[in-house]
């Protein structure tokens, strides 16, 4: 090793660490949230909090701090039916980006276990903004069940004529109860593929988001 490699090491270990405090506040961050956030969540907590940092600065100093946010399991909810029937076209077609609100929604059952007891929850998402513009919670995922959140989005919502309902190829979404409401206010069924998750990718990604920061990790004392 030549001397001048040797000594600008040796000097580089007696100087203090220029990203201390930054360190100290991604340390903070990511304990806040629960070792729930990767990177860009992290940049983005520090950025609300009155930092200005670049978020390849952030990934760099959390590799060599050694943080890594948890990684949630590939386990999903599925609702298909074993025999295919009143399949509707894709007409979203991977449009994930209406110009409108109320234009084009999404919707998607999830399944959490709470107390010892199966808990499922359908969503309405409008793509528009990707805001959650209803809910419905039940502990068994009857066609009831999802119809009351397309309902709720519905009478919220009151959509003009040809707004787009899609789905999966669930077995609720197949039912009389949900395509009617749908025909009956002036809107039009879409489905994905079967077996084609990116089909619906906002509302899988909307799921994903949701248990890890909130659901895996915690435990719940009743539904």
């Amino acid at each position: 090793m030549a001397r001048s490699t040797f000594f600008y090491h040796q000097k580089r270990l007696t100087q203090p660490d220029k990203h201390a405090q930054l360190k100290a506040a991604i340390h903070a961050a990511f304990r806040r949230n629960h070792a729930r956030y990767g990177y860009r969540r992290i940049w983005q907590d520090l950025r609300n909090h009155g930092w200005v940092v670049n978020h390849k600065l952030v990934y760099k100093l959390m590799d060599q701090m050694g943080l890594k946010a948890k990684v949630r399991p590939r386990r999903r909810y599925g609702s298909y039916a074993r025999v295919e029937s009143r399949i509707a076209k894709n007409v979203l077609d991977r449009n994930f980006t209406p110009d409108a609100p109320n234009t084009a929604w999404v919707s998607d059952v999830t399944e959490f276990r709470v107390a010892g007891q199966k808990v499922y929850l359908s969503p309405i998402m409008d793509l528009y903004d990707r805001s959650i513009i209803a809910h419905s919670v039940a502990t068994a995922p009857t066609t009831a069940f999802t119809a009351a959140s397309l309902q709720q989005a519905i009478s919220q919502q009151q959509p003009a004529p040809g707004w787009i309902m899609h789905t999966d190829q669930g077995v609720q979404y197949q039912h009389a109860s949900w395509r009617n409401l749908i025909d009956n206010n002036g809107g039009i069924q879409s489905m994905s593929r079967r077996g084609n998750c990116y089909d619906n990718a906002v509302m899988e990604n909307f799921f994903g988001h949701l248990k890890a920061e909130m659901y895996h990790g915690e435990k719940f004392g009743s539904v």
